[in-house]
């Protein structure tokens, strides 16, 4: 009896440790809710948007810097009425600066801008990523992949499209979380004909946005 009764024993030690809570993944919503909290204090980022296949939103590929006050510069390439054109921007305050493949730089106001694309919405804490993270809905921590969370939820419409314009219903996407500083650096979001991914980088490093130089 006492021979069985320290073979439970050590198999339920055995089986606690091979279970160990420093494998455990987190809950989802309270990983959500600290991801959206670090997304509130982000100062500045650089982001990507890529796309594959021909998913229906006018922005097909993005690389740029963004602050937290609103400016960002970098390139956007925008599907307007067919053709894919490629336009570098500098936002700053109220105007952006931006150029096509010919010709120099033009101004227009944010307010038009923000008809195809404001950049600036994504560190915007009511608006962009840290209030897409709060609106998500069952998340579900899959993996911890190297040093990050994969996560997969439902992203709402309403939230979605002011951040990936075109969007107009909710999308099962997937999510990447730092697991030291729970902030995002990558979603995916599979879409009719296609899926975007957008991808962050450079947290916090030192950004100053300009106007271009004249000429």
């Amino acid at each position: 009896m006492l021979r069985k009764l320290l073979v439970v024993v050590v198999l339920a030690l055995v089986s606690a440790c091979s279970s160990g809570g420093g494998d455990e993944l987190p809950a989802g919503p309270d990983l959500m809710k600290k991801a959206a909290e670090a997304m509130k204090a982000v100062k500045s980022a650089g982001f990507s948007i890529a796309t594959e296949g021909e998913p229906k939103v006018p922005v097909r590929k993005a690389d740029g810097r963004l602050t937290a006050a609103g400016d960002a510069d970098g390139t956007i390439t925008i599907d307007i009425l067919g053709t894919l054109q490629e336009v570098s921007f500098s936002l700053v305050g109220d105007t952006v600066h931006f150029k096509g493949p010919t010709g120099g730089f033009q101004k227009m106001t944010r307010q038009q801008l923000a008809q195809f694309y404001d950049p600036s919405v994504i560190l915007d804490p009511a608006k962009g990523i840290a209030q897409l993270l709060t609106s998500v809905t069952d998340p579900k921590v899959e993996a911890l992949e190297g040093d990050t969370y994969r996560v997969a939820t439902t992203f709402p419409a309403q939230v979605l499209g002011q951040i990936i314009p075109g969007v107009q219903q909710g999308v099962n996407g997937t999510v990447w979380l730092d697991k030291a500083t729970s902030r995002l650096t990558k979603v995916s979001l599979p879409l009719q004909n296609g899926t975007v991914t957008v991808s962050f980088s450079d947290y916090d490093a030192p950004v100053t946005i300009t106007p271009p130089a004249a000429g």
